[in-house]
């Protein structure tokens, strides 16, 4: 009996081959959302007037520096011996030799003292953009307490400006928030002198659209458009308060043709002036009048780039629609004022 019991064994049953097994409940997996950080739609950046310069040991300034010490040095020896010779004819004529190098000397100094003072007010403009964008763009109070108190300091000589100012020391008790303050200020002060501007540019790009047509010689055109452009640079500058002098305005005008450059607005085609005058009317205008629309323009640009270096307080605006609404301006000859299309009828 022993002998022929069988050794405990295994089987598997039909449809039991799968095994059920009891499975953990599972934990759900959160979510990570990830939230976009706030976009601010006033961001406002300073315009580039600088471009990239490399150190190097400049001769050619050292050059010009000495040739202009020796130049100063002769005349200063020349006006001394033109002066002991008319000593040596007459006393009378030698005090009147002196008397006039010294008013040419108090002259010269004057007009010394404004390139300076209207260098340094160039150079306060910039400044006072840099610390108008810090206050919008990291509404901080310190930045816009000195940007409004700069900007007051400004303009309250102005008589235009006594209406723009008794308005903004009405309101700006109201707003503690420093960006909204600086935006106010823009409102009130700077938005104002920004038509008036587009009216001087407007005048301007008209002015060189027609002599440019009517013009014969190519010679008289640049000089007239680079006299009217570095007009409008110094009217434009003088609105927003830079006040700029002759060398001022030169370098006002580099600033300006850097700004263009780095940000591309040299940039011309045939699209925007088809945009602004109308599909297929290009092609049929005449020569002269399609070189008078390109140098007027080109003046709109240069001017809207003015606008963007003297201002104050940055602006946010691209300047693309500003652009297209001015050469509707310009090249339809109108003075921004309602048509009769426009205006109905009493």
């Amino acid at each position: 009996m022993t002998e022929n019991t069988r050794k405990p064994q295994a089987f598997v049953l039909d449809g039991d081959d799968e095994i059920i097994r009891p499975t953990k409940p599972r934990s759900p997996k959160a979510e990570i959302a990830f939230e976009a950080e706030p976009v601010h739609r006033d961001i406002v950046t300073v315009p580039r007037t600088q471009a990239a310069r490399t150190r190097r040991f400049g001769w050619l300034g050292i050059l010009l520096s000495a040739l202009t010490a020796l130049i100063f040095m002769w005349a200063g020896l020349a006006i001394t011996q033109l002066v002991e010779s008319f000593f040596a004819r007459n006393a009378w004529f030698g005090w009147m030799a002196l008397s006039l190098a010294g008013l040419a000397g108090l002259a010269a100094v004057a007009i010394i003292l404004r390139e300076i003072i209207g260098l340094s007010r160039l150079n306060a403009m910039s400044g006072l953009q840099e610390k108008s964008a810090r206050a919008i763009n990291l509404d901080e109070k310190p930045s816009a307490d000195a940007a409004i108190a700069e900007i007051r300091t400004l303009y309250q000589s102005r008589p235009d400006m006594a209406f723009a100012l008794q308005n903004f020391d009405i309101h700006k008790h109201d707003i503690l928030d420093p960006r909204d303050r600086m935006r106010l200020a823009e409102t009130h002060l700077v938005k104002p002198l920004d038509d008036e501007a587009r009216r001087i540019i407007a005048r301007r790009a008209r002015r060189i659209t027609l002599l440019t047509t009517v013009t014969p010689l190519a010679a008289l055109d640049m000089l007239f458009v680079a006299a009217q452009n570095l007009g409008m640079l110094r009217e434009i500058a003088t609105l927003y308060g830079g006040k700029p002098s002759s060398i001022a305005t030169l370098k006002l005008a580099k600033m300006v043709l850097t700004h263009l450059a780095v940000s591309g607005g040299l940039a011309l085609s045939d699209n925007l002036l088809q945009h602004v005058v109308g599909k297929g009317l290009l092609g049929r205008l005449s020569a002269r009048f399609g070189e008078g629309a390109v140098n007027g323009i080109l003046t709109s640009r240069i001017g809207l780039a003015a606008c963007a270096v003297c201002r104050p307080i940055p602006s946010t605006n691209t300047g693309g629609q500003n652009l297209a609404s001015l050469l509707k301006e310009v090249l339809t000859f109108s003075n921004g004022t309602k048509t009769n299309a426009d205006t109905k009828p009493e």
